[in-house]
């Protein structure tokens, strides 16, 4: 992951300003989301079993309880207290055998397993379908000090940002600790960059830089999981 997180902050300097001024002006934000439960429920039992898919179905009775929430706060509570509870940490290396792999949420629900990548992405993805909307969403890689803000240590590390507005300090819900803070109390993290379904930000900039799926094609390849998977992003 370290060296990927390299990669892509070296590729900022090389962004046109064209480009950065054709996305400003593209439509970027996308404020539904939808879901074939049935057919997510069928999935996750073919692949998984029929207990999984008990998970995948309190999952369904969750996004339903979420957006019915009358505050976005609360529809964070309530998809971070379920995803902490049904989700363990297990590396993708222990899990699928490789170094790096970004599942889809019927994977790590399937699993009940997954890693910071995981959990932010069934993070996601859960919120999208409680009704918040992509603008408010970002998936965030960081460098994380392990053993406080003060330790020399870091290791990359992906964390789930809720923005009330485009300028506002983020909300963190992240795999490691479970209760979410504000940014401003999580001096152990360093943001690198930030995106969600289409755009992608340079460290905290309020404009985004680059498309994300042009410029992530884990994330892209994720996405294109999802959609088959039954989720659509309107």
């Amino acid at each position: 992951m370290l060296k990927r997180l390299r990669k892509v902050r070296q590729s900022f300097g090389l962004i046109s300003i064209s480009l950065l001024i054709g996305l400003m002006m593209s439509h970027y934000l996308h404020s539904r989301a939808s879901i074939q439960f049935d057919h997510f429920h069928r999935q996750i039992e073919s692949r998984f079993g029929p207990q999984r898919g008990q998970v995948s179905r309190n999952w369904e009775s969750m996004i339903r309880q979420a957006s019915q929430a009358p505050t976005e706060r609360q529809k964070l509570d309530i998809v971070n207290q379920f995803v902490h509870q049904n989700i363990r940490y297990r590396t993708d290396q222990r899990l699928y055998g490789v170094e790096d792999y970004w599942a889809s949420p019927l994977e790590t629900l399937g699993h009940g397993l997954g890693d910071c990548e995981d959990y932010a992405i069934l993070q996601y993805v859960s919120l999208r379908l409680a009704g918040i909307s992509d603008d408010r969403l970002r998936l965030i890689y960081v460098n994380a000090r392990m053993g406080g803000p003060r330790s020399s240590i870091t290791q990359a590390h992906m964390v789930l940002g809720y923005y009330a507005t485009p300028t506002s300090e983020p909300l963190i819900l992240d795999s490691l600790v479970s209760t979410i803070s504000p940014a401003s109390q999580r001096p152990d993290l360093s943001p690198v960059f930030s995106f969600n379904s289409e755009g992608l930000w340079a460290g905290g900039a309020v404009a985004p830089a680059a498309s994300s799926t042009a410029r992530l094609s884990r994330w892209r390849n994720v996405l294109d999981k999802i959609q088959q998977e039954g989720v659509t992003f309107q």
